[in-house]
């Protein structure tokens, strides 16, 4: 399980060291994508593959359905981390998230997201709040 927040740099070459907890899990390889709010999603390639499963059930009928696949997917790519635990970010994703040198990643259970760390604390700020004062049960079952 990928947990916590980590604050690597992004290299001249778009290249980030992935956070040491988080090697084991993504050690056999990684995908990265496009996420909500511009951040970047990661998920091992097993765990990518999952999600893929479950998005090719969508019905093709459903224009938002359509949408994200196109997003979701087309922005996809396989990385594998060299010897020094390093992935490169695409150019077109580092462009989506508009990633520069400081970073933060977090861990968010079953895929982690790469975050500029500007729209990080920003996206921090603006919900802290409402998260601290939620009433209304968002993930059934949960408390």
């Amino acid at each position: 399980m990928l947990l916590g927040t980590h604050t690597p740099k992004l290299d001249d070459k778009g290249r980030v060291i992935l956070p040491a907890k988080f090697r084991e899990e993504l050690a056999g390889g990684i995908v990265v994508t496009r996420g909500q709010e511009r951040c970047l999603y990661v998920f091992s390639t097993a765990e990518f593959e999952e999600v893929h499963n479950r998005i090719r059930q969508a019905p093709l009928s459903n224009k938002q359905a359509r949408d994200f696949m196109r997003m979701f997917l087309s922005g996809a790519s396989a990385e594998t981390p060299d010897g020094q635990n390093r992935i490169t970010v695409p150019q077109h994703l580092r462009q989506y998230a508009g990633l520069n040198k400081e970073l933060v990643v977090t861990g968010v259970g079953a895929h982690a997201e790469i975050w500029d760390a500007e729209s990080w604390n920003s996206y921090l700020e603006g919900n802290e709040d409402s998260f601290a004062e939620m009433q209304e049960e968002v993930i059934p079952g949960l408390f």
